[in-house]
């Protein structure tokens, strides 16, 4: 059973969706991610891409984020995230796309929306994170100041994020998965004769 470890909406269990479709990050992981991230949080806006139950984002509004966008284009979980955002009473300031992770990228760049943190939880061993940060790369979304975490598992490589303008600042691993932390390369200034 999933459920809220800190702030506002603390000990309050979350729904999941039954079956396969969705893989919950447990409490542990999340607690774990969010004792890193926790400075950056409050008053944040923050981007909970391939969002599941919600659990990330709702973390995120529950310790003190301005506003949490969740992106998830399976209709059940998107229904089981606003379920929760009303069982948590966090819906106020939240906003949940029922799209591909991509789509909403784009959307949301269009708003001209700049997040402090992205989050995102694709799918394993598909490849969809690369695609994410591909759109990611020189969008809006993403400022100087903007942490970007893929959770992955542990054969999922990021040696190509470099490529994309991005730089692994930080890589926790645990049993079976692992957290990679980016932030938007410093764009390096040519030298004279360059």
């Amino acid at each position: 059973m999933l459920r809220v470890i800190a702030g506002t909406a603390r000990r309050l269990h979350l729904k999941t969706i039954k079956g396969t479709d969705t893989r919950p990050t447990t409490d542990r992981i999340r607690e774990t991610l969010f004792n890193i991230l926790q400075t950056e949080v409050p008053g944040c806006y923050f981007l909970d891409l391939f969002s599941g139950s919600g659990a990330i984002g709702i973390e995120a509004l529950s310790r003190g984020s301005r506003q949490a966008y969740f992106v998830e284009n399976n209709r059940k979980a998107a229904m089981c995230v606003k379920e929760n955002l009303n069982h948590t009473r966090l819906s106020d300031r939240a906003q949940v796309m029922v799209t591909d992770a991509v789509s909403a990228v784009r959307r949301l760049s269009d708003q001209g929306i700049r997040f402090d943190l992205i989050v995102m939880d694709p799918p394993y061993g598909k490849g969809l994170e690369r695609d994410v940060l591909r759109e990611l790369s020189g969008s809006r979304l993403v400022g100087p100041d903007t942490t970007i975490v893929i959770e992955a598992d542990l054969d999922t490589g990021f040696d190509y994020v470099e490529s994309l303008g991005f730089s692994i600042v930080r890589q926790k691993k645990y049993k079976t998965n692992q957290h990679i932390f980016l932030k938007a390369a410093e764009k390096r200034e040519p030298a004279d004769g360059e």
